[in-house]
């Protein structure tokens, strides 16, 4: 078992890494730490679409590695919530030392993707899935599809911008493509139906 926990200090790792290069590229604190919140968040959407994505390919295409995925996946999530934890901090210490104030629309639409991220992390166990019952299938694809669409939103908003070309451009390709293993999915099981 504890082989399989390696994602989750994957994650943990990469994101420091990320802030510690992001606080170092940075001419003043504001700069470094906006560095810091960019690279944090590259850092965690491969972990985040590897675990939106490991049940598809495992169903998709059978093999020892996409069977790892699919079961680790659980794994592979929690990595991606310790990631997106350094990402935050990195992220309010860039608002408060820029003396910027977060948007609405960021509080609403990010603020309800943490909420939902730490909901799933605390709910990834056995035990809070036979307590929770139909419940944590309901809130861990409300979550994932939630954390999918900010992800999604936020590089769509960077494309037709032009802005950080073209990481967004193939950050957007593959959250799509994710989301498009996730409909064959869905649509091979409507039609064994």
């Amino acid at each position: 078992m504890m082989a399989r926990r390696w994602p989750m200090a994957l994650g943990l790792i990469l994101s420091l890494a990320a802030l510690a290069l992001g606080l170092r590229s940075g001419g003043d604190p504001a700069d470094a730490w906006l560095h810091a919140a960019r690279w944090t968040a590259r850092v965690g959407f491969p972990l985040f679409i590897l675990t939106y994505a490991a049940s598809s390919l495992g169903r998709l295409w059978h093999s020892p590695l996409t069977r790892a995925l699919w079961r680790d996946r659980r794994w592979w999530g929690l990595g991606f919530a310790a990631s997106h934890t350094v990402h935050l901090y990195a992220l309010a210490s860039y608002n408060s030392t820029a003396g910027k104030a977060p948007t609405a629309q960021t509080l609403i639409g990010g603020g309800a993707a943490y909420a939902l991220l730490y909901l799933m992390a605390l709910t990834s166990n056995d035990a809070a899935m036979r307590k929770l019952g139909r419940n944590w299938k309901r809130l861990h694809t409300l979550g994932i599809h939630w954390l999918w669409f900010i992800f999604t939103f936020s590089y769509l908003g960077r494309v037709i911008q032009g802005r950080e070309m073209p990481y967004a451009a193939l950050a957007l390709a593959v959250s799509l493509g994710a989301l498009g293993l996730r409909i064959a999915v869905w649509a091979r099981g409507r039609r064994g139906a």
